[in-house]
């Protein structure tokens, strides 16, 4: 429990003190945040421009405790290895970006392949040395589902896709930090019950820099995480899953990011095949922000909502263990 607390407090000390100079370098830089198009108007003049890339200033927070005060096992690299290869690939986008002083970084598709190669890697390393079942646990009984190679896909969908879906909750000024640091923290105490203190101290510190991080990012932001953090951060929550046997737990866990890539699915599959549009403008804390709720309610009402799935998940969690 002290290693826990003490990563999580590091990294939080960390990210703030590592904060107002790394902000610095970004401006000087000229780091700034390209803003889609097709989102909401005022965030064109509101937050184009504002430094970005703050998901380094993460991931240096939460490495460096980790390095310190971490149990090493095959567990816990496949933890940060997923998380720094989705942040890799995120890093790449925001260059991307940048560089073409646009939106859109790097291709939809190029972005797949390249996580659909890193979920084949951490899939292997897994299974082959972590000893992790091809299986998928169901919450609530004592049944395991083989899968089989079948697993492989599982964890590409998971990997692909709350990156992704954390990448589509950064819209709003601390949402996705916030959103991740309550999932992390319930990861840290699933950790602490399953006996794995190298996966608790990860999701610990993840827990500290994102709190560290939010100093800078609550409204009105001085820097956004841009797809380095948001694409890190939802590997690493994706990783945990996997690591832990909680994948269709996760689900419940992480239900604001599973309702923020359900909305533009469904808006999409609306769109196409009847013309018509099931909410105002996707993801859906826009359509609260096109309902004329302020940014600061749309967050503290979110952040509530995913306190409140993430302490059921580990409720549910707590007892399939029979405690």
């Amino acid at each position: 429990m002290f290693q826990l607390l003490a990563a999580g407090l590091a990294s939080m000390l960390i990210t703030l003190f590592l904060g107002p100079k790394f902000i610095k370098f970004v401006k000087e830089n000229e780091f700034g945040q390209q803003i889609r198009e097709e989102g909401p108007e005022a965030h064109k003049t509101l937050k184009a421009g504002i430094p970005t890339m703050g998901g380094l200033l993460i991931f240096i927070g939460m490495i460096v405790p980790f390095l310190i005060l971490g149990v090493w096992s095959i567990s816990s690299l496949v933890v940060l290895l997923t998380t720094l290869g989705c942040a890799a690939i995120g890093f790449a986008d925001d260059l991307a970006k940048i560089r073409m002083k646009r939106s859109l970084g790097l291709r939809a598709r190029g972005k797949l392949m390249l996580q659909l190669l890193l979920a084949f890697i951490v899939g292997l390393i897994a299974v082959r040395y972590a000893n992790i079942d091809e299986s998928i646990s169901i919450p609530l009984t004592d049944t395991f589902i083989d899968v089989g190679i079948f697993y492989y896909f599982i964890i590409f969908l998971w990997i692909a896709g709350f990156s992704n879906a954390v990448n589509l909750t950064d819209g709003l000024d601390g949402l996705a930090a916030g959103s991740v640091a309550v999932t992390m923290l319930t990861y840290t105490g699933i950790a602490f019950l399953g006996n794995q203190p190298a996966i608790g101290i990860i999701a610990a510190s993840v827990v500290g820099a994102c709190v560290g991080f939010l100093w800078f990012n609550s409204f009105p932001a001085e820097i956004f995480m841009g797809d380095t953090g948001s694409l890190g951060l939802g590997g690493a929550i994706a990783a945990m899953a996997m690591i832990t046997k909680t994948e269709l737990l996760l689900l419940i866990i992480g239900m604001i990011f599973v309702a923020e890539a359900a909305s533009v699915i469904i808006q999409v599959i609306s769109y196409k095949s009847f013309q018509r549009r099931v909410f105002l403008m996707t993801p859906i804390h826009h359509h609260f922000e096109l309902m004329a709720w302020s940014e600061t309610k749309i967050i503290m009402r979110f952040w509530i909502v995913g306190g409140i799935f993430a302490s059921t998940g580990f409720t549910i969690f707590y007892l399939s263990t029979g405690r």
